[in-house]
């Protein structure tokens, strides 16, 4: 576990590396396919120097506020569950199966009474409202697009996936990061416009392996969220980074009838309250919440627009046919 922690912080100290980088004077680095960004010039010393000065203010805060913030988060999604289970009884008539799968935002990684990050608060919702729906969670720290491309291989996951009439995944965070890892002594935009291409094609790849083992499902591309927002808030070449790749990973989905995508980054954008674990980079069981309570509401929308047939639809065909 330490061994992590020293992992992560050396992690964000690379990016940190890179960001100020590709700020410094005289770059003018470009995103391809988009049009030129210029280079923000007025970021503040201390912050790149000193990336907790956000964090001590905010420890200024009044405890109480922010339990009293974070019991609001976890009001909301009970509410939402209410609300999706009196708006969605067709959907919990029959037993449903979901399956994660991804990486360690869906492994649950951060979540700090270890329930499994959003999966597990779903999975405990379901189990306390005793509404008919299993979820598997799959979830594999650190894994990447190629990494998933493999596991779908495994004859145990191609069969949890066979029988789902859901998939939810998280995967794209740790290709960035091998990007980071492989480029920290030359650090520009221009490997990150080059690895988008590849991530798009072993996505487009996951999801047609997908749909080989189980044609009858719909799958959901859980996006990135800005881990570094309060650290390196101000800078606007990082936001779009994570743009363009969430971008281009909903553009993927829009090519596949059962592909719907599911955005977060809005969850986390100028929180309130503190979303993100000790680390500063996955979620904690605030953040989590806000996950599965957005989930809840993509499930919502499936549950609307499947096609099932009901007494009158089936009335009017009959009539039809005589």
């Amino acid at each position: 576990m330490k061994g992590n922690k020293v992992w992560i912080v050396a992690a964000i100290l690379i990016i940190a590396c890179f960001l100020l980088y590709i700020f410094l004077p005289g770059s003018n680095q470009t995103l391809p396919e988009e049009e030129s960004v210029s280079v923000v010039s007025n970021i503040k010393e201390e912050q790149a120097e000193n990336p907790s000065v956000d964090t001590e203010v905010e420890e200024e805060e009044p405890q109480e506020e922010d339990t009293t913030q974070e019991q609001s988060v976890a009001e909301t999604f009970k509410e939402k569950v209410r609300e999706m289970i009196e708006g969605a009884i067709s959907f919990f008539r029959d037993e449903k199966k979901i399956v994660a799968i991804g990486d360690s935002l869906t492994e649950g990684v951060g979540d700090e009474t270890e329930s499994g990050g959003y999966v597990g608060i779903l999975n405990h919702t379901f189990e306390d409202q005793n509404i008919n729906i299993s979820i598997e969670n799959l979830g594999k720290r650190g894994n990447r697009t190629d990494q998933l491309l493999v596991r779908l291989e495994n004859e145990e996951i191609a069969s949890s996936i066979k029988d789902a009439d859901i998939v939810l995944i998280t995967i794209g965070a740790n290709d960035i990061m091998k990007v980071v890892r492989s480029n920290y002594t030359n650090l520009n935009l221009e490997p990150f416009a080059e690895e988008k291409i590849n991530y798009v094609e072993r996505l487009r790849a996951i999801f047609t392996k997908m749909n080989e083992i189980n044609p009858d499902m719909h799958i959901y591309l859980i996006g990135f969220y800005n881990p570094f927002e309060r650290v390196f808030g101000d800078i606007e070449q990082l936001n779009l980074i994570l743009d363009n790749w969430n971008f281009a990973g909903e553009l993927v989905t829009e090519e596949f009838e059962n592909v719907s995508y599911i955005p977060t980054k809005d969850l986390f954008h100028n929180a309130t309250v503190n979303l993100l674990a000790d680390d500063n980079f996955h979620p904690n069981t605030s953040g989590y919440k806000l996950m599965a309570e957005r989930v809840l509401e993509y499930l919502d929308d499936y549950q609307e627009e499947a096609e099932l047939p009901n007494e009158e639809t089936e009335t009017e065909t009959e009539t039809e046919t005589e």
